[in-house]
């Protein structure tokens, strides 16, 4: 990749390769299965609304120089801290979990030299999670950002390709992507599901909290003021765009696979041997290749970003006015926990944890819309407030995750 553009975008696609994997996999891949190229409109739509987002967390850091979380803990002050934290503690376990569990899945399924595939996915995902750990505690941040550059690479033309070996509809391609449309899809109990599932892929498409990773990145670039803001602009939109890319190809991919009775455990299994019967083995190969790049690269980017949200945090509460250093305490010390606590769900379902981290995580970006809506009023933004299209668009997408999101997630869950 040219090193002038790898400068430009190096901070977009790491929020690409970070909110790109596991999620987007096995939502892309659910959704496509059960409703098709139709709601390939989702996807472009919460890539969109993850623009909206993430320009606006860095127009006010770049009025500022606070990251979001600083400026909403010195607005609110301790105990919108305390609930951070608790928020915080539960979705690093409940993703640690799912991330450690799809890289082990999707590594035995490059190489499976272990008789079980529960066996390999423990075995691997444990010792990809020390990698992780590996090369985030002795790299920095430009170390990092070459090795998420070949991943996102691997990634995204692999899965491009396999999406393009499969030849889909071209007619139904274009009208799913330009007509919106919730198709039904009834669930074994007799429920209508099309609209969660639709909503799950759009609110997946991106990752969720590791948004804010965006300001920390920009930070370790020396991106520090107003002068910036078209630079990170031309980095969002290039990271959305392959997201958004990434996220159609896995509907793509699905929508010609049935996958209704398969286990999310085995799901990247599950899509590379049907693939077979479309593009051959080295089609498969291909695609088993980019699975494994979008987890594996989904992981490192979490392991190195969320600890900076933690030791941000901890500065704010322990009143210490200084950046994150990622070789300090609070930093590594979260590193660690995201790394080897969740390694004890590997061989259990955490079903309870997962239903609450579950309604949790389709609250984070209805929340950063609020966030944005009161802090980019504020005076010390300057001439980097909300202009009213955005103020609308962050209204709007409170309303499709919140009002509409949400008690249909809630109901899902308590029936």
């Amino acid at each position: 990749m040219n090193k002038s553009l790898l400068k430009t975008i190096g901070p977009g696609l790491l929020i690409a390769a970070t909110g790109v994997g596991a999620g987007d996999l096995a939502g892309g891949a659910f959704a496509g299965s059960k409703l098709g190229m139709a709601i390939l409109w989702a996807v472009v739509l919460g890539a969109f609304f993850k623009f909206v987002i993430t320009e606006g967390l860095t127009r006010f850091q770049l009025a500022t120089g606070d990251t979001l979380l600083e400026g909403l803990f010195k607005k609110f002050g301790k105990p919108i801290e305390i609930l951070f934290l608790i928020y915080l503690l539960v979705w690093s376990f409940s993703v640690g979990s799912a991330l450690i569990s799809a890289s082990g899945v999707a590594t035995h399924a490059l190489i499976p030299v272990f008789d079980s595939a529960d066996k390999g996915k423990v075995v691997w995902g444990m010792l990809l999670s020390v990698i992780g750990v590996i090369i985030v505690w002795l790299g920095n941040y430009n170390s990092f950002e070459k090795i998420m550059s070949y991943c996102i690479g691997f990634m995204f033309l692999t899965v491009l390709v396999t999406a393009i070996l499969i030849k889909p509809n071209l007619i139904e391609l274009i009208k799913g992507t330009f007509i919106p449309v919730i198709p039904e899809y009834i669930n074994p109990e007799g429920s209508n599901q099309g609209v969660v599932w639709t909503l799950a892929l759009m609110g997946g498409v991106g990752g969720t909290l590791t948004i804010l990773s965006y300001g920390y990145w920009i930070r370790e670039k020396g991106r520090s003021d107003s002068n910036f803001l078209k630079t990170c602009r031309i980095d969002l939109i290039t990271a959305y765009i392959v997201t958004a890319l990434f996220g159609m190809s896995m509907v793509i991919i699905s929508s010609q696979i049935d996958l209704d009775k398969q286990s999310s455990s085995k799901l990247v299994i599950s899509l590379s041997e049907k693939l077979k019967e479309f593009i051959g083995n080295t089609g498969s190969i291909i695609f088993l290749v980019g699975a494994w790049a979008a987890v594996f690269s989904s992981l490192l980017g979490v392991w190195q970003s969320v600890p900076y949200m933690f030791a941000d945090f901890w500065n704010m509460f322990t009143s210490k006015n200084q950046s994150v250093d990622t070789k300090g305490k609070p930093y590594r010390l979260f590193l660690l926990f995201l790394a080897f606590v969740p390694m004890v769900s590997l061989g259990y379902k955490f079903v309870l944890i997962q239903k609450v981290y579950a309604v949790l995580g389709s609250l984070v970006i209805p929340f950063l819309s609020l966030v944005l809506l009161v802090l980019n009023r504020e005076k010390n933004v300057g001439s980097f407030k909300n202009k009213i299209v955005t103020d609308i668009l962050l209204i709007i997408i409170i309303v499709v995750f919140l009002y509409i999101g949400l008690p249909k997630l809630l109901g899902t869950f308590l029936n």
